[in-house]
C-alpha cells in the first residue's frame, strides 16, 4: 500500500472536518430528479462528503441502511463484490462492466421505497452515462456520484445526460473550514495554511515533516501519476518542468507562446506552443490549476490571452518547488482567489485602459489591473489583494485602478494588516484578509 493510501486509511475513521457549504448544497438538492455530480481535485474530500457526512444526513433523517447503496469504482473489496478484479482491470486498461454493476443495484433494492445511490469515481465504469440515465428513470433512486477529472463533465457528457445533471464543484478546505480542525490562533494559522494549503488528509498530519511528505507523495503518486495515465503523455518530464515553471509564477501573466519561450531560454526545449497549451488543459482537466481571462472593465469585453494561473491548493504549489520559494505576496493572491471560487463567484483579473499626459505633456496610454472582477448574477466586487499597506504612497498605487471605474459596483482592498474594515472618502473598503476569510458573507454586508 502506498504511502498516501496509508494516510488516507488511518483518517478515515478521525476526519472530523465539518463541510457544511457542501452538504447544505447536496441536502438541497435531494429529490429533485437529477444526477448530483461532486467534482473536484482528487483527495479533496468527495468521498468523505459523500459516504460519511451526506451518509450520516440520510440516517439522522430516518432513511433505513439498505436503502443506502455506497459502491467506490477505484475500491478493490467493492468490485470484488461484482466479481470484477482492481488489478486487473489496471493492467488491462478497462473499465468496471456495466452489466455486473447493475446486476450488483438490482440485488440492493429491495422495494419501491426510496433508495440513495452514492457512487465514487464512477467515470471507471464503463458507459457510466447510460447506466446514469438509467436510474434517473426510476421514481425509487436518488443518484449521487464524484468524479475527479473535468471532463467528466465535458461538451459531450453533458449531452449524454441530456441536462440531467447537476454538479457540485468541492475545493480542498477553506481557510475558515481549516480552523475548525486547527488548534492555533488566526494568525498563525493562516500562515501555516498558506503554506501546506488545505487538502484534508495532509492538514490531519503532525508536524512539517508529515506534512510535506504527504504533499510530495500526492503529488508524485497521485496526480502526476494521474494526468500522465489518463492523457497517454510520453514526455513526462516536459509536463513536470511546466508545472515547475507555473508554480514559480503563480498570478503571474502567461500564455503557451511566452512559456515556449521559456523552455526554449531555460531548458532548451523545443516543446511547442501548441503542446504546451495541451498540457495546460490537462492540468485544468484534473483540477490542479485554474485560469483567469483578463476582462477590459470599460470596454466590456474578454481579452483571451495572457491569463493568470492559479492553484488549488497552496500546499500542492509549494511542495512542487520543494518549499523553496514562498512569497507571501503572491500566496495571499492565491487564497483570495480560491476563497472567491469557493463561494461561487466568476473571477477574472480586471484591466482598466487610461490616457495620461507625461512629464512632458504626451499623451501615454496605459492599462491598469484590478486583481479580480467577481461576479455571481447580479453581483460584482472589484478586489485588490494588498499583502501590506505601509503607507499612503502605497494605498494610492492599490486605489489608482478603482478611481478609474466608472460604476457603483463595491471595490475593496484586502491586506494582511491588522486594521478594521472602513471605507475612505472615495467609498473605497478596505478590510484585512482575517475578517475576509472568516466570514463567507464579508462582501456582502461588510
Amino acid at each position: 500500500m502506498c504511502i498516501v493510501a496509508k494516510i488516507a486509511s488511518i483518517l478515515e475513521g478521525i476526519m472530523e472536518i465539518k463541510r457544511d457549504l457542501y452538504l447544505d448544497k447536496l441536502i438541497a438538492r435531494k429529490h429533485n430528479g437529477l444526477i448530483k455530480v461532486v467534482t473536484g481535485i482528487r483527495r479533496c474530500g468527495k468521498s468523505y462528503l459523500l459516504n460519511t457526512l451526506f451518509y450520516s444526513h440520510l440516517k439522522a433523517s430516518g432513511v433505513p441502511d439498505d436503502h443506502i447503496v455506497k459502491f467506490a469504482f477505484d475500491s478493490a473489496d467493492d468490485l470484488l463484490m461484482i466479481g470484477e478484479n482492481l488489478i486487473k482491470l489496471e493492467k488491462s486498461k478497462k473499465r468496471v462492466d456495466p452489466e455486473k454493476f447493475m446486476a450488483y443495484i438490482r440485488s440492493k433494492v429491495v422495494d419501491n421505497q426510496m433508495h440513495y445511490l452514492l457512487l465514487d469515481e464512477v467515470q471507471l465504469l464503463d458507459c457510466f452515462e447510460a447506466v446514469l440515465n438509467g436510474y434517473l428513470r426510476k421514481e425509487n433512486m436518488d443518484v449521487y456520484v464524484t468524479g475527479s477529472n473535468a471532463k467528466f463533465l465535458s461538451k459531450d457528457i453533458i449531452t449524454e445526460f441530456a441536462g440531467r445533471g447537476d454538479e457540485i464543484h468541492m475545493y480542498p478546505l477553506s481557510f475558515a473550514e481549516f480552523m475548525t480542525a486547527y488548534s492555533g490562533d488566526k494568525y498563525a494559522g493562516l500562515s501555516e495554511y498558506m503554506l501546506y494549503g488545505g487538502i484534508p488528509l495532509v492538514v490531519l498530519r503532525n508536524g512539517a515533516n508529515e506534512k510535506s511528505t504527504a504533499l510530495q507523495s500526492l503529488f508524485d503518486e497521485i496526480y502526476i501519476r494521474d494526468i500522465e495515465k489518463r492523457n497517454k503523455i510520453r514526455n513526462t518530464g516536459e509536463l513536470e518542468d511546466l508545472l515547475n515553471i507555473l508554480s514559480s509564477s503563480i498570478g503571474s501573466l502567461t500564455n503557451p507562446e511566452k512559456l515556449s519561450n521559456t523552455f526554449k531560454t531555460v531548458k532548451k526545449s523545443k516543446i511547442t506552443a501548441t503542446t504546451i497549451r495541451k498540457y495546460l488543459g490537462y492540468l485544468e482537466d484534473s483540477f490542479l490549476i485554474e485560469s483567469t481571462q483578463r476582462y477590459d472593465i470599460k470596454g466590456r469585453n474578454y481579452i483571451e490571452t495572457p491569463r493568470k494561473y492559479y492553484f488549488s491548493d497552496l500546499g500542492l504549489r509549494n511542495a512542487r518547488i520543494n518549499f523553496r520559494q514562498f512569497e507571501q505576496t503572491h500566496s495571499m493572491e492565491n487564497v483570495i482567489y480560491n476563497e472567491l471560487r469557493m463561494r461561487g463567484y466568476n473571477v477574472d483579473v480586471g484591466v482598466v485602459p487610461v490616457a495620461e499626459r507625461d512629464a512632458n505633456g504626451k499623451i501615454v496610454r496605459k492599462q491598469l489591473e484590478v486583481d479580480f472582477v467577481c461576479n455571481m448574477g447580479s453581483l460584482r466586487y472589484y478586489i485588490q489583494s494588498a499583502y501590506s499597506l505601509p503607507d499612503e504612497a502605497k494605498r494610492a498605487q492599490e486605489v489608482r485602478p478603482f478611481r478609474k471605474i466608472d460604476d457603483s459596483f463595491k471595490k475593496i482592498i484586502v491586506t494582511k494588516d491588522i486594521v478594521p474594515a472602513f471605507y475612505d472618502e472615495n467609498g473605497i473598503l478596505t478590510m484585512n484578509i482575517y475578517d475576509f476569510l472568516l466570514d463567507v458573507d464579508s462582501l456582502e454586508k461588510t
